[in-house]
């Protein structure tokens, strides 16, 4: 039996763990997220709509309905009227981190089990999507997970079954106002829940309609969310869209279409399963953590399996489900395609984390004694994650130095062409300048060449024709003055010399307002 101060104990470490992983995000306020400055620029085009002091309120407009990613957009935005952007950010990034491990804990407890193996997920929080700026879908993650928990609580506890149906409908349609993708994860999940719970009423011999009577509300209670996932993918996704062969961000052909899905073969996403944990820095110091987790697990086996007689019940109570849940991850990982060209990128890659965290959660249950002794494991991992990543981070800022010194020299409104040609960092492993143009756009209350405004899900949208631009923000070398240099005054460049780009230009129209190792900034004399 566990001792009222073991509890106590366990529930600081428990707390500790959760801050200590979301350490990290307060090393620096320019985190190395690939996307992220597109984010705080749409956030703040939606918080300063009515600012005359930017282009906003010329070339911008809120969409005015419901779509996926909102509720990042708004939150945040929310949380900018009490804090800075980039701190409100950090704070929801931070809500993230510590809640995919409390939802976890909570899917355990909702199970009847030890909550101690959810700590085990924390480096799970970081890795690829989260290195590629894919804030919204990380942000559904806890969400979904919570969801799960939500969902067994509406079948297995009668006296409150309508109270946690309401609180099910209410974080189904949350997931869905982050992302999508993690839907997908629960048209699966819920079913094999419903199929594989038993509730306090189902009794021998019971008619099927007499087993669907306390099953109703938790049915009920995805009906909202359904009917919401309905009217955004299915509708949408039956309307034309614009087929390209070939080119980005467009379809190249029917939605499902072989010439439009780009997949991974079996064997690719096997390799890369365990890399995509954890790949943000380049001296490969953040994959101690999954190495880690490793050996928490063995040793969390060892002592499962030491579990007295009189309690091995307890230790494979709710193992089968937990199992369902992993595979159902795990399968959305190995069977999805890569890309949907026109509609979804990056998508089979991103269930990587969702797999891992809920695949550290098939433990056995331990003694009280040695469940205290694994929070303080628990406590180790999470440093094991949080102490390379805050000196990535912090090394990142520091190699930021020159894109800070540029942009401070940039004008009011200033409409800013990204010529990002080298678009990689010496800390860490992703393209993390390829959107830095938008750092500009963001600062000084301007546009850039390329926006997530142009998306359908975004909550703003062009009230005008979209400046003109590449193709894609990949190609900067397709950047024609001619036809595209007019509708901007200033142009970031990163990696070639300015004049190595505009040539003569540069002394008639155009004048380097300032330069600080390959970053320079050019702008219209």
């Amino acid at each position: 039996m566990s001792h009222p101060q073991d509890s106590s104990l366990r529930r600081a470490l428990f707390a500790l763990c959760c801050v200590v992983a979301a350490a990290p995000l307060w090393a620096t306020a320019d985190l190395p997220l690939v996307d992220l400055p597109q984010h705080l620029h749409l956030v703040s085009v939606l918080h300063r709509l009515r600012d005359p002091t930017t282009l906003f309120p010329e070339w911008f407009a809120a969409r005015g309905e419901l779509t996926p990613y909102l509720g990042y957009y708004q939150s945040v935005n929310l949380l900018a009227y009490v804090l800075p952007l980039e701190t409100a950010n950090r704070l929801f990034l931070s809500l993230y981190v510590a809640g995919l491990p409390l939802s976890l804990a909570f899917l355990l407890r909702s199970l009847g089990r030890q909550t101690w193996p959810a700590l085990l997920a924390v480096p799970f929080a970081y890795g690829d999507s989260f290195a590629w700026g894919f804030i919204n879908y990380c942000a559904s993650l806890p969400l979904a997970i919570l969801c799960c928990g939500l969902f067994l609580r509406t079948l297995t506890e009668p006296s409150r079954r309508r109270w946690w149906a309401g609180w099910t409908a209410a974080c189904l349609v949350a997931v869905l106002l982050m992302h999508v993708q993690a839907f997908a994860f629960l048209a699966f999940a819920l079913p094999g829940l419903l199929l594989s719970t038993r509730v306090p009423e189902d009794a021998p011999g019971m008619s099927a309609r007499a087993r669907i009577g306390p099953r109703l509300p938790a049915l009920a209670s995805v009906v909202p969310g359904v009917g919401l996932f309905f009217a955004w993918v299915v509708l949408r996704a039956g309307a034309p869209a614009e087929v390209e062969a070939g080119a980005p961000w467009k379809a190249w052909g029917p939605m499902l279409s072989p010439q439009n899905l780009g997949w991974k073969s079996f064997a690719q996403n096997r390799e890369e399963l365990f890399s995509l944990l954890a790949n943000q820095l380049r001296d490969g110091s953040d994959r101690t953590a999954p190495w880690a987790v490793a050996a928490a697990l063995v040793l969390a086996w060892g002592l499962g399996l030491a579990l007295p007689p009189e309690e091995r019940d307890a230790r494979w109570r709710g193992m089968g489900r937990l199992v369902l849940l992993t595979g159902v991850a795990l399968g959305l990982f190995f069977l999805l395609p890569f890309d949907i060209r026109g509609y979804m990128y990056y998508l089979n890659s991103r269930y990587a984390h969702l797999a891992a965290g809920l695949a550290v959660l098939l433990v056995p249950a331990v003694r009280a004694r040695a469940e205290t002794a694994l929070h303080a494991v628990g406590l180790a991992v999470a440093l094991a994650v949080a102490v390379p990543l805050w000196n990535g981070y912090a090394a990142f800022s520091a190699e930021l130095q020159p894109l800070r010194e540029v942009s401070a020299a940039a004008g009011q409104k200033a409409r800013t062409f990204g010529l990002i040609f080298n678009s990689a960092s010496r800390v860490v492993t992703h393209p993390v300048y390829l959107h830095a143009a938008a750092r500009i756009a963001r600062e000084q209350g301007g546009y850039a060449n390329f926006s997530f405004a142009l998306t359908p899900h975004s909550p703003v949208k062009y009230t005008r024709p979209p400046p003109p631009t590449t193709a894609s923000e990949w190609r900067p070398d397709q950047f024609r003055y001619a036809t595209m240099g007019a509708a901007y005054d200033h142009f970031l460049v990163r990696g070639p010399a300015p004049e190595r780009l505009f040539g003569p230009l540069l002394g008639s129209e155009l004048e380097v307002a300032a330069r600080s190792g390959d970053v320079s900034l050019v702008r219209r004399r």
